[in-house]
Parts: structure tokens; sequence; C-alpha cells
């Protein structure tokens, strides 16, 4: 009777940490992303290799200070109007501190990125010379959108208007979902790896997503969730130890051992037997990371550097992942700046040289790895932030607003230039007008600049997803709302 009872606590103990395993691997993304049967797996993978990097700017990026007109011809939105309109707080950048980019789609008229684009003296190169190498581009005026709208239509339609428009936590999310039209709980990530996973990743050893710190809406699919591991900080044989046969330490082997007995107990069990595979996945995924070459780019010493440096990490071990697609996700936060963004240290300008510096870094190790061409980094932020300044002086910020600008950097993109959708007014321009209660401001509090975006992030996922290798058979399913406007394909990406 001793040994029964003994028995059943062994086995109920083991049980326990079955259940405390499979609970972690449901929030690591080992549960139904290991243990999910791939669709559609007859497909051949292709030979290539291509990964998407998503940049998240969270709070809401401030767009027009990314991007300045650095010229004075008056048929287009010029410096002048984007000086009256922020000098006289303290939020206008000095022209001689823009740094120059000519933009061959506007009649290379001159155009300034923000200072801190640049490279660092003493420090880590920036991005600024990528435009000039036809590396870098901006996808600009661009928003959640669920239909093309004029300031007239916004007016009179509310109901086309995104789904609480200038909330940070429902913008977020339609960024991350391209669903402006209503709470959505997938993401477009996580929807591009439910189409593409089976066909590209037939034996892979790890999800298609990869995010790194945390899980967010954009890595989140129908049958999608992501691998969530920490940043560099964590070396890259480590961040699966704990599902893995690797632990050495007294209590980590006890559970290993104690795991594997039961598995060989109650093989008719759904929790043993998701449980089981999820082990044999970990591991085997385990045994692929538990010996890698460090990468050889400098990265920053930052939160973002160092979460881009574990990301390039995972990317030099495609091969042993068997991997031949892949999306990962990063977040940079602090951009919610209602005052004090002009701050050197904590505002916008330290937040994108952050950005500036890791984003090199990881396009250099890219090139080290052969595969620059490879791997597109785009960026992602709530909304853009009102023209007209918040307060003044060194306490100066602006206010959640709408159209923004976005980056995306790799050596398939087709840089040096902007792209979006064309203003309806006949100007050839891609930009608003900058012009405060002007045609392109839908603010209803006195015209502080809330642009009116003329790109939706539909269109602009679609022109990454289809790089990717997504079909265009796949494009009404991943993005509802993209057949509402007039292209599906904005031209920033070799084919």
């Amino acid at each position: 009777m001793k040994d029964n009872r003994r028995d059943f606590i062994r086995k109920s103990g083991c049980a326990l940490s079955m259940m405390a395993l499979a609970t972690q691997a449901r929030h690591f993304g080992l549960m139904s992303a290991m243990a999910q049967a791939p669709e559609n797996s007859s497909a051949a993978p292709p030979s290539d290799y291509r990964a998407l990097v998503c940049i998240l700017l969270s709070g809401g990026n401030d767009g027009n200070n990314l991007i300045v007109p650095n010229h004075s011809d008056a048929t287009i939105s010029n410096y002048a109007a984007y000086s009256s309109a922020r000098a006289a707080q303290g939020l206008a950048i000095a022209q001689n501190q823009l740094l120059p980019i000519t933009v061959p789609r506007l009649s290379n008229l001159a155009y300034g990125l923000n200072p801190s684009l640049g490279n660092v003296s003493g420090g880590n190169a920036g991005i600024h010379p990528l435009w000039a190498q036809g590396r870098l581009a901006a996808v600009v005026n661009t928003g959640n959108l669920t239909r093309p709208l004029s300031k007239t239509t916004y007016q009179q339609n509310p109901s086309w208007r995104p789904y609480q428009l200038f909330s940070h936590s429902d913008q977020v999310q339609q960024q991350q979902s391209s669903r402006a039209d209503s709470p959505n709980p997938i993401g477009w990530g996580g929807r591009i790896a439910d189409r593409t996973n089976a066909a590209n990743n037939p034996t892979g050893r790890v999800p298609m997503i990869t995010s790194i710190g945390g899980t967010q809406l954009f890595t989140l699919g129908q049958s999608t969730t992501p691998l969530a591991i920490n940043d560099a900080s964590t070396p890259l044989n480590e961040v699966l130890v704990t599902y893995s046969t690797c632990c050495t330490d007294p209590f980590s082997a006890a559970r290993t051992t104690a795991l594997a007995e039961l598995r060989t107990v109650d093989l008719d069990s759904e929790l043993v037997r998701a449980t089981s595979h999820i082990m044999d996945q970990a591991q085997s995924a385990s045994t692929a990371l538990s010996s890698f070459q460090e990468v050889t780019a400098v990265f920053p010493n930052t939160d973002l550097g160092q979460q881009l440096k574990q990301v390039a990490r995972m990317i030099k071990k495609r091969t042993d992942l068997n991997v031949n697609r892949q999306v990962f996700f990063v977040e940079l936060g602090g951009f919610d700046t209602h005052q004090n963004q002009t701050n050197a240290q904590a505002g916008q300008p330290a937040l994108l040289s952050q950005l500036s510096q890791a984003m090199r870094a990881f396009y250099d190790e890219m090139g080290a790895q052969g595969i620059q061409d490879k791997v597109t980094q785009f960026t992602l932020s709530d909304f853009g932030r009102t023209m007209n300044p918040a307060g003044s002086g060194s306490g100066v910020g602006s206010d959640h607003a709408w159209g923004n600008h976005m980056l995306v950097l790799g050596g398939s993109v087709i840089g040096g230039n902007i792209y979006g959708s064309l203003r309806t007014d006949g100007s050839g321009n891609y930009l608003p007008t900058l012009t405060l209660g002007g045609p392109d401001d839908v603010d209803t509090s006195g015209g502080r600049g809330r642009w009116l975006p003329t790109t939706s992030v539909d269109q602009y996922a679609a022109t990454l997803g289809r790089w990717f290798g997504l079909a265009d058979a796949d494009m009404p399913a991943i993005f509802p709302n993209l057949a509402n406007f007039s292209s599906s394909n904005l031209g920033f990406m070799t084919p």
C-alpha cells in the first residue's frame, strides 16, 4: 500500500511538473507553435532565405521631425511651412542641422532627415548614409485606414474612420493587426506566418515568428504563436534551456528525469502526448542553439541594440534551425512625447539615435553574413503627432495625431526615395501640405495639424509581405481592407 501511495505521489509530482512545463511552454510559444500540424506541407520549400524584422516605435513617433522639407519651392510643402508651425515653440529643427537627402520622386527637391539618424562621433554609424546608397527608404503619410478618405468624407462619415482614432491602445493594435475597422486578436505578422510557414519551414525547429522580450499582437496568428526569448544579455544557447535535457543543476535534472519517466506512463493522455512532442521539439531547437558563433558587427549596448543583436544571432543559426522564412519583432518605447520631446538624453533625439545605430549595426551584420538582400527591417508606430506643438521651450512636445512616416532598410529595398500615395490635389506630392487647418488637417480642436493619411498600413504591409513570398491570392485573407485601395504594391521592394 505504501509503495502504491509513494508511486502515486511520485507520478503526481511528475504530472505537476509536466503541467508546469506545458504552461511555461505555452507562454514561450512552444505549445501551439511547435505542436501544431502544418497545413499544406506538401509544398516544396524555397531554396532561398528571407526575413522581416518589425521594429515597433511605441508611443507614436513624431514623423514631422523625422523627414523635413529643406527647400523653398512654393508649389509644394517647404521648410517655411514647417518652420512657421513649429519654430516659435521650439520644436522645429534648424535647416543647417538637417541631414541632407534628395527625393527623386519629388523632382529631386532637398529634404532632410532628423540629425539623430547620422553617424555618431566616436560611436556607432547611423542609417543616414544608407539613403544615398539606395538601401534606406521612407513610406510617408501612412496610417490606419479602412478606405481612402478625403477631409470631406472624413467629416461626413464617422463610421469610415478607424476604430477609436487617436487612442494609443487601439491605434497601436491596428498598426499590428492592419484591421482599422474593429478590434482584432490576430496580427498581420501572424497571419503571414499562418499562410507561409508550412510551405517554407516544413522541418523548422523553431516557430516562424520570434519575438524579443515578450509577445505582441503583431506576432499572433490563427495557428501561429511566436517563440518569445530574451535579448542578447541572454546567450543564445540558453534561451531554451528550460525545455531541454541540457540542464545540469540538480533541480532541472530531476525534473527532466521525472518528465521523461512520465512520458512512458500514460501515452493515451493528450497532455502527455502534447508535452512529449514539445519536449522533443524544444530539445531539437536547444541542440541547434547549443553552440553558436558570435556576430561580427559591434552592436550598441542599448535596449534596441541588444534586441537586434539577438535577432542577428538567431538568423546566423538559420541553417541549423531548418528555416527558410522568419519574422522577428522588437520594440523601442518612449515615443509618447507630450513634453520634453527635444531632450537630448531622453526625448526623440535620443530615441532616434538609438534606433539609427541599432538598425545600422544590424544591417552591417547582415552584410557580414552575406544576406543583406535577404533581410528587411521596417518600422511601425501608433500614429503621428500634431504639427502644432504642445507647450514651449525645453518642455515642448506634441500630441496624438494620425498620418506618419515609416522607415524601411535592407539590401532589397529600392531606397534613396519616398513611397506612398500621391495626394489627389494634383500637386504631385506624397507628403501633407503642412498647413494648419488646411486640406490634410482633420483636427477639430483648432487646426493643430493632424494629417489625414494617404497610404494605409495594409498597402505598406502587403508590399513587405509580397517580397516575403505571399501570393496575390493570399492577400484578401491577410489584408481584408486592401481591396479598397488603388494599389497593393507601393514599389519599394525588389521582387
